[in-house]
């Protein structure tokens, strides 16, 4: 049996993540830092941690939390977004909560992840998005939120270059009907959270060295950086 760890499921596509897979005989470990997003991902049937990506003493103890565990799939899927324009200089609380929960906790946590990860020589996936993308950038709105998934995109290709012996990948959930995107989203978190496993399938599968520190789409297509 597979086992896959998200990292922040407590809602949207984490949630939905964590849904499918489970539905699909995976073993599923899932992380939120509330004791409602542990009761809600527990009604799964899920095994759940507690975790706060934006607290540093949080962090530091996810790896005792997962002691002997290999893991197949971990995928990063906590996120915080900043809608403002790039016209409005960030407050330091708003830089620190998006930079916090976007950056920092995955710099603090796919550490710990990595040995739990080489026992299978599996994948260990971001979600990012397009809006982090430089060569597609056009717009300044929220300018916070696109310089926090550049930022992450670099951590992907960091820790890419540290680890040939796994894979490890940023990719774009597409715009998501949730809190973050909007009820005018195209995508439903069911559509894009099947979309993701059916690439990240593949991506296990193949174990094709182009996959190493790519930046894809959900659907598998390559992104520009």
């Amino acid at each position: 049996m597979n086992t896959v760890l998200l990292i922040g499921a407590s809602r949207g596509i984490g949630h939905e993540l964590a849904r499918q897979y489970f539905a699909d005989g995976w073993r599923v470990i899932a992380t939120a830092r509330s004791d409602e997003g542990l009761a809600s991902l527990k009604a799964l049937g899920v095994q759940t941690l507690r975790l706060d990506v934006a607290n540093p003493a949080s962090n530091s103890g996810l790896s005792w939390q997962l002691d002997g565990e290999k893991i197949d799939l971990a995928l990063y899927v906590a996120g915080a977004m900043d809608r403002a324009s790039a016209n409005t200089p960030p407050t330091r609380d708003s830089f620190d909560g998006v930079m916090h929960t976007n950056v920092m906790g995955a710099m603090q946590v796919i550490p710990q992840v990595v040995p739990m990860v080489q026992e299978t020589h599996g994948v260990i996936a971001c979600i990012s998005s397009v809006m982090g993308s430089l060569q597609e950038t056009t717009s300044g709105n929220a300018a916070l939120y696109r310089v926090s998934k550049a930022a992450l995109n670099m951590v992907v290709r960091c820790t890419q270059a540290e680890q040939p012996d796994i894979t490890v990948l940023a990719i774009h959930p597409g715009w998501v009907q949730t809190d973050m995107g909007g009820e005018q989203a195209p995508l439903t978190p069911e559509q894009s959270a099947s979309s993701l496993r059916q690439t990240l399938s593949q991506v296990l599968e193949q174990r094709d060295p182009k996959h190493r520190g790519a930046f894809l789409n959900h659907d598998g297509q390559p992104l520009p950086w």
